[in-house]
């Protein structure tokens, strides 16, 4: 009876916790227009493995696409020190404080992978510091566009960035030796705003669908309240469609014409989007391909999608790795700041490089091409079309 005691009470507590976010959630409702931003400062995360490596070539290719805002003072880059594994490992801090604060000096940033450390690593069982970030920034959106031209998709995903079963994921509760409890959280507030980004970008780019993934058949609460509330949002929206697709039937069947037809726009929830969209990356040529913008009312951080590639960086190919997934990011965030028109020229020029011509070709292999003599031939082309 001592256990369940001390179960309960440690729940309890969860659950205040959470009723203190959901009041804040209220409170955030204003949003960055950076047309009136006189200097917009965005923040380097150069992360670890392959992330520096990666992160200078994305580098080189923002400064060529937005070289007149830099000169002007319009942008700024300021790259923060302090979120390598070996820092947050010495301070036993997954986000540690000072770091945080110089995070928040910034209005956008761009993210190359970290280690999240797993139990037989021989590193300290720090959480995710790429959770930390996006519940820190609130970052409540992540925004993956997913293209496969001749399977006809085009899809985005917007995935529920904070809560399902990742904001308690170090909180769960081990009752005794035989019995532990881990949580998933479903918020009104979380779900409505992830489904009014959603309907809002499928109204702005002309989208007639969008597609709520869940597992609602046996997730009968939190997947259940999450489809109520899109739908509930969803009103607002009646020139878009609403589908629904069982997320295990989804990853099985998500090539097949005739399951996916109609579908352009998606939304789902943490874990469920985590999965889904890393399988759909695969399909559309390789985690290195895929991209991921995190978006909240205030902050928003870019990154790629896939990891610190440790069997790379181990066999001494790390400056093989193929950096499209963060140069795709940088496009992303040049669009969120008022630059569109860059990243049309940046997805042109990437089109060039990796379908149409590939005078250069990555394979992560050290007989063909490196990441900056990629980043060379992207720039190469970018300037050709200028």
């Amino acid at each position: 009876m001592e256990n369940i005691k001390v179960a309960q009470e440690k729940f309890a507590d969860l659950i205040q916790s959470d009723f203190k976010r959901i009041e804040r959630m209220k409170e955030d409702t204003k949003v960055t227009d950076f047309s009136k931003v006189p200097e917009i400062i965005v923040g380097i995360l150069p992360g670890d493995g392959i992330g520096p490596i990666i992160m200078k070539e994305a580098i080189r290719v923002a400064e060529e696409l937005l070289k007149n805002e830099i000169a002007s003072g319009k942008i700024k880059f300021r790259q923060i020190d302090g979120m390598q594994i070996e820092d947050r490992v010495a301070k036993m801090e997954s986000l540690p404080s000072d770091v945080f604060e110089e995070i928040k000096k910034c209005h956008v940033l761009i993210k190359g992978p970290m280690v999240t450390p797993r139990a037989g690593e021989g590193l300290p069982n720090l959480i995710s510091a790429n959770s930390l970030l996006r519940r820190g920034l609130e970052l409540f959106a992540a925004v993956r566009p997913i293209k496969i031209p001749e399977k006809n998709i085009d899809w985005t995903f917007f995935r529920e960035n904070i809560e399902g079963e990742y904001i308690w994921g170090n909180k769960g509760i081990q009752v005794n030796e035989d019995l532990a409890i881990d949580f998933k959280v479903q918020t009104k507030q979380g779900s409505e705003r992830i489904a009014k980004a959603a309907f809002e970008f499928a109204r702005k780019n002309g989208k007639k669908n969008v597609t709520i993934i869940t597992k609602a058949n046996i997730v009968k609460l939190a997947d259940g309240n999450f489809i109520e509330a899109v739908r509930r949002v969803g009103k607002e929206y009646p020139e878009v469609e609403i589908q629904e697709r069982l997320v295990d039937a989804f990853c099985a069947k998500m090539l097949d014409g005739e399951f996916n037809e109609g579908i352009e726009v998606i939304v789902l929830p943490n874990l469920y989007g985590d999965i889904v969209t890393d399988i759909a990356a695969e399909h559309q040529g390789g985690l290195g391909t895929a991209s991921s913008s995190n978006i909240g009312n205030r902050y928003a951080l870019f990154e790629a999608i896939h990891g610190t590639a440790p069997f790379l960086m181990n066999n001494g190919r790390g400056e093989y790795a193929d950096p499209c997934s963060l140069i795709r990011a940088v496009g992303m965030m040049m669009a969120h700041i008022g630059y569109a028109d860059r990243k049309e020229k940046l997805d042109k020029a990437l089109d060039i490089c990796t379908v149409t011509e590939r005078k250069v070709v990555l394979t992560t292999f050290v007989e063909d091409a490196s990441a900056k003599e990629f980043t060379d031939y992207l720039i190469e082309t970018i300037k050709g079309l200028e």
